[in-house]
């Protein structure tokens, strides 16, 4: 299997509801590096896994719509607890979208899989990886 990651930055705040969060459960800033993996079984036609350009490009858009915002302000997140975990998810399942319209180029139709990871720390991450 082949991969190509690439990576990006994010800044939120957020709160937690719950009682398992402790003291995240009031409003608090969260910064996390953010990579994406693109995998495939065979290189493409001119021996590429993904168009690192438009990788990074299109996750840099993704990240860009999250970047410096309340999470708890925004609609598509009320009631939600915004894990880390459930961060990597909604990035993926954004950049698996971006894939499906063609924003990575044609050849990155080939693609089987996804992964994105986000980093809170040196030594602490988390995140999600699926098919495509």
């Amino acid at each position: 299997m082949f991969s190509v990651t690439v990576r990006e930055h994010l800044m939120i705040a957020h709160s937690f509801q719950g009682e398992v969060f402790g003291p995240a459960q009031r409003l608090h800033g969260a910064t996390f590096l953010v990579d994406a993996t693109f995998r495939r079984p065979e290189l493409d036609s001119d021996n590429l896994v993904v168009d690192i350009g438009l990788a990074g490009s299109e996750l840099g858009r993704i990240v860009g719509e999250l970047n410096y915002r309340n999470l708890d302000e925004l609609p598509e997140f009320a009631g939600v607890n915004t894990s880390t975990e459930y961060l990597a998810k909604v990035v993926a399942d954004r950049l698996a979208d971006r894939i499906g319209a063609g924003a990575l180029g044609e050849g990155a139709r080939g693609l089987t899989g996804l992964s994105v990871t986000l980093h809170e720390s040196h030594i602490a991450w988390a995140g999600y990886e699926r098919d495509l």
